[in-house]
């Protein structure tokens, strides 16, 4: 069959769209992928966190029970209770408030460590 040079080539519109489901889908599945990798990770930050907080304030408490006073500086947990944690992923401010109050523990993510 000829055509005519002038005839308007009709295609259906709806082919177009047929061929970018596959690159949607590809998209869609690749974001959904994404954010629960990201949820995981976020999840284990916090229960690295977590984990690290128990094992100071157990550190604390086993010190005050042994000694019968709270440890100095977090320096002396590490060096008499084994306390090791990763510095680079955290930062513990310790501040003891005295040798029979309970110091005070403020523990952050830093923002330059490994993601």
């Amino acid at each position: 069959m000829s055509r005519n040079r002038f005839e308007e080539n009709k295609t259906n519109p709806l082919r177009n769209v047929v061929y970018l489901l596959p690159l949607l889908g590809f998209i869609l599945l690749f974001i959904l992928f994404y954010r629960g990798v990201s949820s995981v990770s976020h999840t284990a930050d916090a229960k690295q966190m977590e984990s690290l907080e128990n094992a100071i304030n157990r550190s604390i408490t086993q010190c005050y029970a042994v000694e019968g006073a709270y440890p100095p500086n977090l320096d002396y947990i590490k060096e008499h209770y084994g306390l090791v944690y990763d510095e680079t992923m955290f930062y513990v401010d310790y501040q003891p408030i005295g040798s029979n109050i309970m110091p005070d523990v403020t523990i952050l993510r830093r923002t330059g460590g490994p993601q």
